[in-house]
């Protein structure tokens, strides 16, 4: 028979100081938990063994074992699944990731309205209950020009709102090469559907004109919305028609025209007037080919959405902007109450937006910046990263052009050139040096391409550089 001595009682393990400091860690009920299932682990070992085996086994080794199992538990089932991860993809907004990284400056002021209390639904002015709709608003309507604003929780939800309250139970044209799938499986006939309104298809997949929408219109018709096609792209035998045409249109029958931008930008420098991130593909900036949010609101658009964590660098949010009236049946809507953000959405916007008000957007929001980043910059980091991985014993590293991607759905087919780290050692594949990377802590998301690994550091902060260095050291 094996010999259960040797595992002590449960109340005998709590004694230890290694237990009392689990306890303290990770609370009283867990760690008991913890200790029973290492102790009944350790037990069914021994009834399965030779107890021969275990004859010379002191108390000690039992209980270093059931120590170690139980600490290995506790801190599997409190490991946030949710971890920071350092983007070496080159993707610069990559979805997967999380999308854009905070600014410094909205980081400080999420941190600052969570802490405590604040005025989310309180008129400080008048001492009575307020409206959170309000927060952001003036901001917005002064980057954007338009004459109201409102936020919900993403842009799928700002375009599920537009249509439930302005064309419920009426008729929406929409061009056939704009029914796009933004990503997900979400469709827009399947967002127009769940909405209410109803999907009137014109044109075709590569030829929509401005007639083709007027010839549709009739008494049903509640709206004409336009979709900025943001994750793909129709050349060759094609035609669009002109927003300042359907914006015409619109007019001349009393329809409102709605946009879907998907991203959106405010440009790179603050204002909201510029119309794309400065600088040359060749340079590592880049005019991204996106329509910006006050050049659509210039062209006479009613309501226009976009999303707040794409190019614009803020936190997840769908932005809806356009002329008053159209707004307030937006914000008056029922569905708001489902689709409405919190105060945390809302203090990384409306810092976000600052930085852009005051024309720093360029260096101090994250996305912008990497966006603008140069070839030049990018190389002369890499090349310090490949000095300092070459100089490990079996590792080998090379400075190699490249391309990054803006990612997010966004400006498909543009290119930001770069320099990456290519990366090896010795006895390991690239694919099996990727899965290693993705162990650490934290973990290193890079990319694999033409059979080797590379770091794009575009998409790494320049801090995170040395960490990266000294993390290789741990595989």
């Amino acid at each position: 028979m094996p010999d259960y001595r040797a595992i002590p009682s449960i109340e005998q393990l709590r004694l230890r100081p290694t237990i009392r400091a689990l306890e303290a860690s990770f609370g009283a009920d867990a760690t008991v938990d913890a200790l029973r299932a290492a102790a009944a682990s350790v037990r069914r070992s021994l009834a399965s063994t030779d107890p021969v085996t275990h004859a010379a086994d002191a108390s000690a080794d039992v209980i270093a074992r059931i120590e170690a199992a139980a600490a290995a538990q506790l801190a599997d089932l409190f490991r946030p699944s949710l971890q920071p991860v350092i983007n070496a993809t080159g993707v610069v907004i990559h979805t997967n990731l999380g999308r854009a990284p905070l600014s410094a400056a909205a980081i400080a002021r999420v941190a600052e309205v969570a802490a405590g209390y604040s005025s989310l639904e309180y008129d400080l002015a008048r001492g009575t209950r307020g409206r959170r709709d309000v927060h952001a608003e003036a901001l917005l309507c002064h980057l954007t020009g338009s004459e109201a604003a409102v936020v919900v929780n993403n842009n799928a939800a700002a375009t599920m709102i537009v249509l439930a309250a302005l064309a419920a139970g009426r008729e929406v044209i929409v061009s056939r090469g704009e029914l796009v799938e933004i990503g997900g499986g979400f469709r827009v006939p399947d967002v127009m559907a769940q909405s209410g309104a109803v999907l009137r298809e014109v044109g075709t997949t590569n030829k929509t004109r401005v007639s083709d929408y007027a010839a549709a219109i009739n008494e049903r018709t509640a709206l004409i919305l336009r979709v900025h096609p943001s994750n793909f792209r129709i050349e060759g035998f094609t035609e669009r028609a002109e927003l300042e045409d359907l914006v015409g249109v619109g007019k001349k029958f009393n329809i409102p025209v709605a946009e879907d931008l998907g991203s959106g930008h405010f440009g790179s420098g603050g204002s909201g007037r510029s119309g794309g991130p400065g600088g040359s593909s060749a340079s590592g900036g880049s005019d991204l080919g996106e329509p910006a949010v006050r050049s659509s609101v210039a062209a006479g658009v009613d309501v226009c959405c976009f999303s707040g964590d794409k190019l614009l660098g803020g936190p997840q949010a769908g932005i809806i902007v356009g002329r008053t009236a159209l707004i307030d049946r937006i914000r008056t809507h029922p569905l708001m109450r489902a689709l409405r953000v919190d105060k945390m959405t809302y203090a990384a916007l409306e810092a976000t937006l600052t930085e852009y008000m005051a024309g720093r957007a360029a260096t101090t929001v994250p996305v912008q910046r990497m966006l603008t980043m140069s070839a030049d910059e990018i190389r002369a980091r890499a090349n310090a990263m490949a000095q300092q991985v070459a100089q490990r014993g079996g590792w080998h590293a090379s400075v190699v052009e490249g391309a990054s991607a803006v990612g997010g759905g966004s400006a498909p087919g543009v290119e930001l050139r770069t320099h990456l780290v290519a990366i090896a050692k010795d006895g390991m594949t690239a694919d099996a040096l990727e899965e290693q990377l993705r162990r650490l802590t934290p973990p290193v998301v890079a990319r694999i391409e033409r059979d080797r690994l590379v770091f794009d550091l575009r998409t790494v902060q320049p801090e995170q550089d040395a960490a990266i260095a000294a993390l290789l050291a741990k595989i």
